[in-house]
């Protein structure tokens, strides 16, 4: 039976998640891709490379993330925070984020771990949503 999760238990789902989806706009048409990501208060933070997601959100900077945990095809939970991006610039504040990702990232790729030591590669766009809603369910 699918039941609503509360915001305390669709946290936690966002908090455990190893692997999110980030949706935002491309040319009016909704764009879904993975991520890794920290859930702190009400921001989730990441990072990522120019490219269509980033000039998608800057365009248009509302998304949503979602994550869920699946035991089995009846036993799982999702949840989705929907909010607003909002890009890093400055440096400490960049480098301190991409430091809390590789803590609970540790195996990210050689690239990545290199964007980390030096956070003030200009390439690297350091983000948070901003959330303002989040919701789940669950299964089982």
């Amino acid at each position: 039976m699918m039941t609503m999760l509360n915001e305390i238990e669709a946290r936690k789902v966002l908090q455990s998640a190893r692997v999110a989806r980030l949706g935002c706009i491309v040319n009016g048409e909704p764009y879904v891709v993975p991520i890794s990501c920290h859930l702190e208060d009400d921001c989730l933070y990441s990072h990522s490379l120019p490219g269509l997601k980033i000039s998608a959100l800057r365009e248009n900077p509302r998304a949503c993330v979602q994550a869920d945990e699946i035991e089995s095809d009846l036993h799982w939970r999702s949840a989705i925070a929907f909010g607003k991006f909002e890009e890093i610039t400055k440096s400490n504040e960049r480098e301190e984020i991409l430091t809390r990702l590789l803590r609970k990232f540790p195996m990210l790729t050689p690239v990545e771990s290199a964007i980390a030591v030096d956070a003030s590669t200009p390439q690297v766009i350091v983000f948070r949503i901003r959330i303002d809603r989040i919701t789940g369910v669950s299964e089982g």
